[in-house]
């Protein structure tokens, strides 16, 4: 081949190099959650690789400490935020993060769906829910309170680890709980318990991990937290106690942002949530129960008496309209 023909199949194959069309960028989603949902042990490395192989598309999660911080962190960020799908809040702060304007409605039939619970809100999906309850080392206590007035009003009661309710839903859960059973003696009530208050952590995580290194014999946490005992360490040391009066429901949800840029990739994860292959996977990574029927049994390490008779709550609009004062009667009770 002469020079001037090499030249010349060079210079086309260039032109045809230029000429081949880009492929477009592969579609991001970000996701806020919180940071137990995006540990090795949560949800979130499972549902990641099933939703991109699903959506063709790069699904990223960042987490924050814990389901009351996401709330902060949107008011902060507000329409400047990068997510767009919140994840992680739940009915206790469902009507103030509405109030902030930033969150666009989900537009699935969730009629279609055989939802575990009474739903309807247009903006928000459940994704799993629970009981908050007082999990407690059985080899460090062997006599466990059988009622929130016990646990509070017994000077010589356990030791107990609790969460923060301005950066934790759960903190915020145990809030409601003593206000619903203490109403206007709720200071009273927290001033009883403060001293075996060992410490009051940021979010879940720190505060369950604090109570497996044996730091006090009981934490705030979920009806449901055995069962991760019983089905991955297959142990039964770790229980929880039920209480007479009931135990305070939480519902997790999910909802889309509505400055996002994928707003139908958005929609999409909702969605996709409420597959049975994610309410499949939730029981045994998130430790709660699945929002969505789906027609298999729990794993044998869930037991029903571990679900409580009585179901507490307060409607969403109240707690928006009363959580900072609530909290404000917490703090004061605390620094007495």
């Amino acid at each position: 081949m002469t020079c001037s023909r090499l030249l010349a199949a060079l210079g086309a194959g260039l032109v045809s190099i230029i000429n081949l069309p880009v492929n477009a960028a592969t579609p991001a989603l970000t996701v806020y959650t919180y940071a137990s949902f995006v540990s090795d042990w949560g949800p979130g490395p499972l549902i990641e690789p099933a939703f991109e192989a699903h959506c063709s598309c790069d699904l990223k999660f960042v987490g924050v400490e814990d389901g009351a911080a996401l709330l902060g962190r949107l008011k902060l960020e507000g329409s400047r935020s990068s997510a767009d799908v919140i994840l992680g809040l739940d009915t206790s702060l469902v009507a103030e993060a509405q109030q902030t304007g930033l969150l666009e409605p989900h537009d699935l039939d969730l009629g279609a769906v055989d939802i575990a619970l009474a739903w309807s809100d247009p903006v928000f999906i459940p994704y799993d829910f629970g009981y908050f309850g007082f999990v407690y080392d059985s080899e460090n206590l062997q006599n466990p309170p059988t009622s929130l007035r016990e646990l509070v009003n017994d000077a010589q009661g356990p030791k107990i680890i609790i969460q923060d309710p301005r950066t934790s839903t759960p903190g915020l859960g145990l809030l409601l709980w003593v206000r619903k059973i203490f109403g206007d003696n709720d200071t009273k009530a927290w001033a009883s318990l403060s001293p075996r208050i060992v410490t009051v952590t940021k979010g879940w995580s720190e505060a369950y991990g604090l109570f497996l290194e044996g730091e006090a014999p009981m934490v705030l946490s979920y009806t449901t937290s055995p069962a991760y005992h019983r089905h991955v360490e297959k142990t039964e040391r770790y229980r929880v106690a039920m209480f007479e009066e009931g135990h305070y429901q939480q519902v997790e949800v999910a909802a889309r942002l509505a400055h996002s840029a994928q707003p139908e990739l958005a929609k999409d994860f909702l969605r996709f949530l409420l597959s049975d292959e994610v309410q499949m996977i939730l029981p045994t990574s998130n430790w709660m129960l699945p929002a969505v029927r789906t027609g298999e049994a729990l794993p044998e390490a869930f037991r029903d008496d571990e679900l409580p008779r009585k179901t507490l709550g307060f409607e969403p609009v109240e707690v928006s309209g009363e959580r900072k004062r609530w909290i404000r009667r917490w703090l004061t009770a605390l620094t007495q």
